[in-house]
């Protein structure tokens, strides 16, 4: 049985999401049942809420609806009286519940074209959950201070068997005070998806995708797909190296590994995902690019294309979402901020996948890539030079037996970055790992086993000198079995999952730790 069965289709921004309510989860858990009911504890992550400052504050509804299908809710968003045109922090909360059957869902925000926040759903229980998630959205700010058009979509099917109708409240809670002196000064969009034109004082331009793949084909699980000689039920021209780049004016200017996001159906096993989801399901990370080494190019006052594209897809298939949001940084004191690209350096990509025939058929496949780019910007302030490295590898050893009634992948993927500005330089290293196998067994008896990691580690320096570390590690096990095929109140499934959050760094530490059984929440400690 194939994995693509189960579903039809994430220094400072760690801290990122967190579902409301979470501080106030019993530290231990009574009665665990035998197998699961037709209830189960409401979803719930490791992660830390978003640390909200005192103060004024103000709160402005910002979508409420029910989704039954693919039409988006559209409202309009006014800024927040009281609270001034300024803000310290500005969170964002959804609220959600669902009741009875249903998949995991994708969705979408927009204020004013701007993507703010790019979620997916849990699986209800037949008696019903309730989830929250919180994101710390100040950075688009710019957006916030005009009465923007809002649109919301989570793509839904409401029919005698899928059953489950998402209703949802977004929410914007907006913290008076002096606005956080890293966040951009404007937030833009492209025209007609690939169209830029910044103000020509622009002296820091920053690039966010969020890059997902999606829609329940094979693209979803894109880390499974193997080169077209091998008898797999996905198959993708050269394998499963998969990559995220952006071009200025057809010149690749920054490149990027996708997070391998499991979404509350993956892996043929729902039963993994009831009450603790994958890292990033609920809340997918942008990849940001820095694009200043290009603000000499893009400040002429002319538009110019910037393009995302996904290394690996077969031409034609479709399963990637790419939308970009653009943040500036403007000098206030020059009416023109000049530059030039000084270094433009591309390495070939080396992308190989091998099949090995046999009675467990076997792929392994490896990929490499590295990219440098340099300039400077004539600032009011003086000239700053800009440096961007980075450097991604991929490396999966994927085996399956015939009918893919055994089924297994083991993977590591890296994304080294280097941000060197004048004499200060921040280097992230991050890391994502999946170890996991599925086995369907004796009476149609569906086990699936499954490690995630998500790794980051974050060091600036200035002068040489280290100025500021932070180390994340959100990891992920889970172990479910089920009887497939079968109606639900049939499936006798049993399941244990658990989720640690680490992170620890100059600004102090943060450590949970979740444990399931049966859909029963067991264990909710914190070592910080």
């Amino acid at each position: 049985m194939s994995m693509l069965a189960g579903a039809t289709l994430v220094a400072g921004t760690l801290l990122g999401t967190a579902p409301a309510g979470a501080a106030d989860l019993p530290a231990r858990a009574a009665a665990v049942p035998a197998e699961f009911g037709t209830d189960w504890h409401d979803p719930v992550t490791a992660a830390p809420p978003v640390a909200r400052p005192a103060g004024t504050s103000c709160e402005v509804t910002l979508a409420q609806a029910q989704f039954r299908d693919f039409t988006p809710y559209r409202g309009t968003y006014t800024p927040p009286g009281g609270c001034g045109d300024r803000w310290s922090k500005v969170v964002l909360r959804l609220d959600g519940k669902v009741k009875g059957r249903q998949y995991d869902r994708l969705g979408y925000l927009r204020v004013g074209g701007v993507e703010i926040f790019r979620t997916s759903t849990p699986q209800p229980s037949p008696d019903g959950i309730e989830w929250s998630v919180e994101k710390d959205v100040t950075r688009y700010g710019d957006t916030f201070r005009r009465s923007r058009d809002v649109e919301m979509l989570i793509g839904n099917v409401v029919d005698d068997t899928y059953t489950g109708v998402l209703d949802v409240k977004v929410t914007l809670t907006f913290y008076r005070g002096r606005p956080d002196p890293r966040s951009p000064d404007r937030v833009l969009t492209l025209d007609g998806g690939s169209v830029l034109t910044t103000p020509q004082n622009s002296e820091r331009i920053l690039a966010e995708v969020y890059a997902t793949g999606s829609g329940g084909g094979c693209e979803e699980y894109w880390y499974l797909t193997v080169p077209d000689p091998a008898p797999y039920s996905c198959k993708a021209g050269q394998g499963p190296y998969r990559e995220v780049q952006i071009s200025v004016d057809g010149r690749l200017a920054g490149i990027a590994a996708p997070f391998p996001t499991v979404w509350t159906g993956g892996w043929s096993n729902p039963f993994l995902w009831y009450v603790i989801p994958g890292p990033r399901a609920f809340d997918i990370t942008p990849i940001t690019y820095d694009l200043t080494p290009f603000v000499g190019i893009l400040n002429d006052g002319r538009p110019h294309r910037v393009e995302v594209s996904v290394v690996g897809v077969p031409e034609g298939r479709s399963g990637w979402s790419t939308p970009v949001n653009v943040l500036l940084w403007q000098d206030e004191r020059s009416e023109r901020v000049t530059g030039k690209l000084t270094a433009h350096k591309a390495e070939d990509l080396s992308d190989s996948s091998r099949y090995t025939p046999g009675s467990e058929h076997r792929v392994d496949a490896e990929g490499v890539h590295r990219l440098t780019v340099g300039g400077y910007v004539d600032t009011s302030h003086g000239r700053v030079r800009t440096t961007v490295s980075r450097a991604l590898t991929g490396k999966s050893t994927h085996h399956w037996t015939d009918g893919e009634t055994r089924d297994a992948l083991e993977a590591t993927w890296t994304d080294d970055e280097s941000v060197t500005v004048g004499a200060s330089t921040t280097r992230t290293h991050r890391r994502y790992t999946m170890d996991g196998t599925t086995t369907l067994g004796a009476g149609d008896r569906l086990r699936t086993v499954l490690t995630l990691g998500d790794r980051a580690t974050v060091v600036g320096t200035n002068g040489g000198r280290r100025t500021a570390w932070s180390r994340l590690d959100d990891s992920y096990t889970g172990d479910a079995t089920y009887t497939a095929n079968v109606p639900r109140d049939q499936r006798h499934a049993v399941g244990t999952t658990s989720e640690r959050y680490r992170l620890y760094g100059s600004r102090g530490c943060y450590d949970r730790a979740l444990t399931t059984a049966q859909g029963v929440l067991t264990e909710n400690r914190r070592r910080c």
